[in-house]
């Protein structure tokens, strides 16, 4: 008796729509959590921790952990080879593919995992890379993913600790793509101009007029530095300390 190896049912049951992404998290027979994409023509199964095809390259857990013990043995001299690559390429796009899902779930201390992983695996392959045409052809997506770290980071904040954490967030990412830009030496009107940058700045503005917040105290504090009153900039980084030693 032949078995059935198509997923006709799946694909029936569940409906592709262009421009979303569909994610959904399932149980597989052995009872281990697992990660469902819908894409167009077919689903990707991702696994929910390590690399996402569930390869572990070389017996690590992924191929940026491989590659780092690499470099450790070769030196400084270690530079990564066409096929190395190639391999960097893959798992970039699978953990890609993984931060997306998580976006769409709202598991956003996930998302932040996968980017973070993302961005540590992108400054390594820089340090070593085999020429500048392929350094730079990575570093035009830091920005973005950085976006998707800041989003993440902000809903979580949100959702854990309250909207001045939330905003706070948003500060330190939009930060973080300045500097991006500013390497990149990017004028100050395209920065503002931005797309990435505009929509952190309405996340973070429709946080404000939702929770009816102003200024956080970070914020306040950068003002009053920037304005030269320093006691009234002691009396904030006090404030600072004291919630922070709170947990407030």
């Amino acid at each position: 008796m032949k078995h059935r190896q198509d997923i006709d049912q799946i694909l029936k049951g569940w409906k592709y729509e262009p421009g979303e992404v569909a994610a959904r998290l399932i149980r597989a027979g052995d009872g281990r959590e697992l990660l469902q994409m819908r894409i167009d023509m077919g689903v990707l199964q991702l696994e929910v921790d390590g690399r996402p095809d569930g390869e572990r390259p070389e017996g690590a857990e992924t191929y940026f952990d491989y590659l780092l013990s690499l470099s450790v043995r070769e030196g400084d001299t270690f530079r990564l080879d066409d096929e190395q690559c190639e391999e960097a390429d893959r798992e970039f796009v699978q953990f890609y593919q993984r931060r997306i899902c998580w976006l769409a779930l709202r598991e956003f201390r996930r998302a932040m995992r996968d980017a973070d992983h993302s961005l540590a695996f992108m400054d390594f392959v820089r340090s070593c890379s085999p020429n500048e045409d392929w350094t730079a052809s990575h570093e035009q997506y830091r920005p973005f993913i950085i976006f998707h770290r800041t989003q993440a980071a902000a809903l979580a904040e949100l959702e854990d600790s309250g909207p001045e954490a939330a905003v706070e967030a948003v500060n330190e990412g939009l930060a973080r793509i300045r500097q991006c830009y500013l390497e990149a030496e990017i004028d100050e009107e395209r920065i503002e101009d931005d797309e990435l940058t505009e929509r952190l700045h309405e996340l973070r503005e429709s946080v404000r007029e939702h929770y009816h917040l102003g200024q956080t105290l970070a914020e306040q504090l950068a003002d009053a530095v920037a304005a030269e009153e320093f006691e009234r900039a002691a009396r904030l980084r006090d404030e600072i300390a004291r919630r922070s030693t709170s947990g407030a």
